[in-house]
């Protein structure tokens, strides 16, 4: 961690004061006490490890509960150059941003194995698609945001933010933008990944559970008519051997077919309901942006006033 902070910046053109938040979800090293004697300004300490998904929205909350306009997540490990982060909080300063992701290349990542850079790629390219926009270091967690993109960001993840906060601001239609970053070798294995299975299923059932949270309809009618097209292709095979073959049978083409049919428009019925409570979701997301909003505006008036 003293590498971590020494690195990061002491003054940004364009930004009035910085200060330092530092998260400790639950670890039994010495990450408050060396904290303290590094001068941090905020230290947010939970007493039991909640994992990376938590740790990040807590530190959101910690930050806007500060005050701040720009919000900027690294990693205590080093991994990030922080030297970069005037490049990464520019977008936003120019207004031409909501959140800023740091690209660390994964073409060329010189301490990623080329399975490694591969998966990334395939990750990248899967969560841009369901997010709407080109990202091509999905799963990095350097990024800033500004302070209306981190009110409105939720995480129900209990495994990485980094994939679902992405989706999620596609849903929202935010101002996406990447740029390029270096990293810093790297120091010790990553605690996120404990192997490369564990990371490919929790990635994985991330993505899907965030699509289809956001776009249901999408997701269900898709599937609709996978099931309704193969129905009709059986529909098809079945109408072919009876006209050309008499007797031939095939009834088990017929019955197959009235299946998928049959679970094929049950997909679609579903996805029209799926899509009416994801607008019940929105409208409960809107209340709970407008009361977090006026919470914060509360505090900063209360501590104004003392």
């Amino acid at each position: 961690m003293p590498e971590t902070v020494a690195a990061l910046p002491q003054a940004i053109p364009g930004v009035d004061i910085i200060e330092i938040l530092i998260v400790d979800d639950g670890s039994h090293d010495r990450t408050v006490e060396v904290a303290q004697t590094l001068g941090i300004h905020h230290i947010l300490r939970k007493v039991r490890n909640q994992g990376l998904a938590q740790a990040f929205i807590s530190g959101l909350q910690a930050a806007l509960t500060a005050g701040a306009d720009i919000i900027v997540n690294t990693d205590a490990d080093n991994q990030y150059y922080g030297g970069d982060i005037p490049q990464l909080v520019a977008p936003i300063l120019a207004g031409e941003a909501d959140i800023v992701i740091g690209d660390r290349g994964m073409n060329q990542h010189p301490y990623f194995s080329p399975l490694k850079r591969r998966l990334q790629q395939v990750g990248s390219w899967v969560v841009s698609m369901a997010a709407g926009g080109r990202i091509p270091d999905a799963t990095s967690g350097f990024r800033a945001l500004s302070r209306e993109a981190a009110m409105r960001t939720l995480v129900l993840s209990e495994y990485s933010y980094t994939l679902e906060t992405l989706i999620q601001a596609g849903s929202r239609h935010m101002a996406v933008t990447h740029v390029p970053i270096r990293v810093n070798p790297q120091t010790r294995p990553s605690r996120l990944m404990r192997s490369l299975s564990h990371f490919l299923t929790n990635s994985t059932a991330t993505i899907l559970r965030a699509y289809t949270m956001y776009r249901p309809l999408r997701v269900f009618l898709l599937l609709g008519g996978v099931l309704v097209t193969a129905g009709l292709a059986l529909g098809v095979r079945f109408l072919y051997f009876y006209f050309t073959k008499p007797g031939a049978g095939h009834v088990q083409s017929l019955i197959l077919m009235a299946v998928l049919l049959l679970m094929g428009f049950q997909a679609g019925l579903i996805g029209i309901l799926a899509d009416l409570v994801n607008f019940n979701r929105k409208i409960q997301e809107e209340t709970l942006y407008r009361i977090r909003r006026i919470e914060l505006e509360m505090e900063k008036r209360q501590t104004t006033h003392d």
